[in-house]
């Protein structure tokens, strides 16, 4: 199953209520995902809290350009369920 983002739903500071196309919703905290130069503009808060979904990319996207994988919203979501660690193995998010 191709993973795609259906809603996103903006709480606090770097958190963000996601839900996909497989029935899951969780809650990401993008507060140590902010690196890099696209990213440095999302440190403030005002700008973090506009993202859109974009239906071609099926995923969270900002005005600047800015973009996360619908994969890596997953992992952050979801990254301390059991039976998920094999999938995250294979997208190479853990060893």
């Amino acid at each position: 199953m191709i993973l795609h983002v259906t809603d996103a739903k903006y709480l606090e500071n770097y958190r963000i209520e996601v839900s996909f196309n497989d029935g899951k919703k969780g809650i990401v905290d993008l507060s140590q995902s902010l690196q890099g130069t696209v990213f440095d503009p999302l440190k403030n808060k005002k700008i973090f809290s506009q993202f859109k979904i974009d239906h071609e990319l099926d995923t969270i996207v900002w005005p600047n350009g800015a973009d996360l994988a619908p994969e890596y919203l997953y992992f952050q979501a979801f990254k301390n369920i059991p039976n998920l660690q094999d999938q995250f193995k294979k997208w190479g998010y853990i060893n």
